[in-house]
């Protein structure tokens, strides 16, 4: 078995997550072997905890996990009882359906813990959820724009996006724009966008590999996001970009408008109307910060 173990459901966002804190802990210690595996049904998942808390877990001659990483609802159960089976301590990305209190360590964005007065000692609040990017020296003049879809949380409508893209398009005429997509974005926008009489190059998220983002936005300089993708926009504040946002309507005041909200308020991003600053932006690192934090209890076997 390896030093740590990471559940995956599979979903993009939760791999992104896992992938992030666990690469986080090998760059402080190298030596570390990550191993991921899909989640057990909860009826196995159930069963292994039952057996392991009454019968004994891994024998002593399998070499144990010292850490199981889950992220996202179906992967608890299974965290729960591989943590168990291995003696392991276990580790939630954001905030788990089940109590908090069930966990070694709870990693959780900020705009999940809103309702929250006291924070539990074992819970890290980050700013944003966590990520696989890296800050890297920045290319002169190279700018991301990042395009989301419709949400729950913000009405979405093509011609406010494609007005707002056009005008950063002939508002920075010198920077060497390239647009990227998601799985979100509607064909009719991606259509639409050929309509621009600017230079950029366009990226579709199908043609990309899950390298693809946090290599590019680790080395760009100016980043803009769509304002209904708060993950994307915490990727490039933590690859230090400068960035703003592509002003969207909000569909309800969810923790996810809260969280941008909270972004403009304390100026990390801005937009058209009020564009961030370029000179010397903070890159957020909240892997390597809670990876520090993780790696300071010893459960590792570092002190």
């Amino acid at each position: 078995m390896s030093d740590i173990l990471i559940i995956s459901d599979g979903k993009p966002g939760h791999v992104n997550q896992s992938k992030g804190l666990a690469e986080a802990l090998v760059r402080r210690n190298p030596a570390l072997a990550v191993e991921v595996r899909p989640p057990l049904s909860v009826f196995n998942a159930l069963s292994l905890l039952i057996k392991s808390m009454f019968f004994g877990g891994a024998s002593p001659s399998m070499k144990p996990t010292a850490l199981v990483l889950a992220a996202g609802h179906k992967t608890h159960w299974t965290a729960l009882a591989l943590g168990r089976f291995f003696k392991a301590k276990t580790v939630v990305l954001m905030k788990p359906s089940l109590p908090i209190s069930w966990f070694d360590q709870c990693v959780i964005p900020e705009h999940d813990l809103l309702d929250v007065d006291q924070l539990p000692a074992n819970v890290i609040q980050t700013r944003g959820a966590l990520n696989r990017v890296v800050a890297q020296p920045k290319q002169h003049g190279t700018g991301l724009i990042l395009l989301g879809g419709p949400s729950k949380h913000y009405e979405w409508h093509d011609q406010q996006v494609l007005d707002q893209i056009s005008s950063v398009l002939t508002g920075f005429p010198d920077t060497q724009w390239t647009l990227a997509t998601s799985r979100r974005t509607p064909d009719s926008l991606v259509k639409a966008l050929s309509s621009l009489d600017s230079v950029f190059t366009l990226v579709l998220a199908e043609d990309t590999s899950s390298d693809w983002l946090p290599n590019t936005i680790a080395i760009t300089e100016t980043c803009w996001v769509t304002e209904d993708s708060i993950s994307m926009t915490y990727e490039a504040l933590t690859a230090g970009c400068v960035v703003n946002l592509i002003n969207l309507l909000p569909a309800e005041k969810s923790r996810v408008v809260k969280g941008i909200e909270r972004l403009k308020t304390d100026e990390l991003v801005g937009s058209l109307s009020k564009p961030a600053s370029s000179q010397n932006p903070i890159a957020l690192a909240e892997a390597d910060r809670s990876a520090k934090i993780i790696l300071g209890y010893g459960w590792l076997g570092e002190q």
